[in-house]
């Protein structure tokens, strides 16, 4: 039997793979990767791929990076692991003040996790928890915007707005106070998110001053609402959530995850509107796409509500297994290397600008593209049938997967959302690289609509 054949019955036989329906895969198999080097992946036959969403947005420089990979070498010859209760290592240890120190604000201390839900659990705990005992006791709930996402565990997934992960499982999940979301696209205010002033902040400011007794934390995704589709807004609404929050003494969570370290074209998105929040979850780019590690950071203020006397029991009794894995922290602070050293931030500058203006040249030539919308090195463009009411096709079409499909025959990864096509490519993609990566895409499009026009009989 053919290898890869093989390989494939096996996986089924006993993957159930993420995110996936997997009947789909009777018809579409896993491709089996033999390994990624740059911006590519390369599978059993030698077919490579460009990895244009970094992995599911995770990896910031290139698979196989030597940098990392080298840490991670000299570091498994030291240290694998450790339980982290009385314990630490230098890793840790540097991680936690490297990141202390390019935090917003007075964030200061950090809690480590595993992934980006449990990052998203602690810091709900750890509001809840902070007004608890110190007197506020009425503040049980959280608000969260429509079409949020924070995670597939019951609570971070409670948060979430996203119809699709979290319908089936309503009767598990706890009450979240909602609020609209800002969808610049079709503004009902009529207003440009590059000069609004955040009209459409009027839900949360309405929905505080009426249950802000209620309220423990305010949960966000500073800029991009990422499985809404990528959705950008204006930095305005993150400057008056700071000022609500502080007005009625709501802690600000900020989930960093899909757009902290760099993605937007700051470090952190909540720079751009010059805002700290109390307590910020961070992970995906955080260990440079190699192992699984999130952190909680939090304020002074909140730790030290937790600060006292072993008999008053306002510890956080919270645990994960792996966490402060040496091997994680090892490679998170070897991808701050690269951040310093090869002055990422201040580069991407230039591919952003490369990014924007070669989609742009493009956007012409596809007929049913409502927008392109791009922030730093994310870029996503926004599929509609009709370009003046902004109506989205059908999901039942897979508009989307038709075209992930075509990327895919042509040597380029692309996992879109809903309607939408995106591009975040691990930062080292060079312009060669970004060219086959656009083009591809276009071609992609163009293609699947081809032929949806000819089994409409259009």
């Amino acid at each position: 039997m053919d290898i890869i054949k093989n390989l494939q019955e096996k996986d089924l036989r006993h993957i159930w793979h993420p995110c996936s329906q997997m009947k789909d895969y009777e018809s579409f198999p896993p491709i089996i990767v033999k390994k990624g080097e740059g911006v590519f992946l390369e599978d059993l036959k030698g077919n490579r791929y460009l990895d244009a969403v970094s992995s599911w947005w995770v990896n910031l420089f290139g698979h196989s990076n030597k940098r990392i990979n080298e840490a991670l070498k000299d570091q498994l010859d030291k240290l694998e692991h450790v339980i982290f209760a009385n314990f630490s290592h230098e890793p840790a240890i540097e991680l936690a003040e490297r990141l202390a120190e390019l935090a917003p604000g007075k964030i200061n201390k950090m809690f480590f996790s595993e992934n980006g839900s449990s990052a998203v659990e602690v810091a709900l705990k750890v509001s809840f928890q902070y007004h608890q005992q110190n007197g506020q006791t009425k503040k049980k709930k959280f608000i969260a915007l429509e079409n949020a996402y924070h995670g597939e565990t019951v609570g971070s997934l409670s948060l979430s707005g996203v119809g699709k992960y979290s319908n089936i499982f309503e009767p598990l999940l706890f009450d979240v106070f909602r609020s609209e979301a800002p969808d610049c696209l079709r503004c009902r205010y009529g207003g440009n998110r590059d000069s609004c002033e955040a009209e459409c902040f009027a839900s949360m400011e309405a929905l505080v001053k009426e249950k802000h007794e209620e309220i423990s934390g305010i949960i966000i995704e500073p800029l991009v609402q990422g499985a809404a589709g990528l959705k950008i807004y204006s930095p305005v609404y993150l400057k008056k959530l700071r000022k609500l929050c502080d007005q009625y003494a709501i802690n600000f969570i900020a989930d960093e995850i899909a757009v902290g370290f760099g993605r937007t074209g700051k470090m952190w998105a909540c720079e751009h509107a010059d805002v700290a929040p109390d307590l910020m979850t961070i992970g995906k780019g955080l260990t440079g796409g190699y192992l699984p590690m999130a952190l909680t950071l939090v304020t002074d203020r909140i730790y030290d509500a937790f600060y006292d006397d072993y008999e008053t029991s306002k510890a956080f009794i919270h645990s994960h297994s792996y966490s402060g894995n040496a091997l994680a922290c090892r490679a998170a602070v070897a991808t701050l290397d690269i951040f310093d050293e090869d002055d990422i931030i201040e580069n991407n500058k230039e591919k952003s600008r490369m990014l924007k203006e070669k989609v742009e040249k493009i956007i012409d030539e596809i007929p049913w593209v409502g927008e392109y919308r791009q922030i730093g090195m994310i870029g996503a463009i926004e599929l509609v049938q009709n370009k003046e009411t902004m109506e989205c096709f059908d999901w039942k079409e897979r508009i989307a997967d038709r075209i992930y499909k075509k990327a895919l025959q042509k040597g380029v990864l692309l996992r879109p959302m809903q309607n939408v096509i995106y591009f975040m490519p691990p930062y080292i993609i060079n312009e060669q690289e970004m060219d086959m990566m656009i083009n591809t895409a276009k071609e992609s499009i163009l293609e699947c609509f081809k032929e949806r026009s000819k089994e409409h009989g259009i």
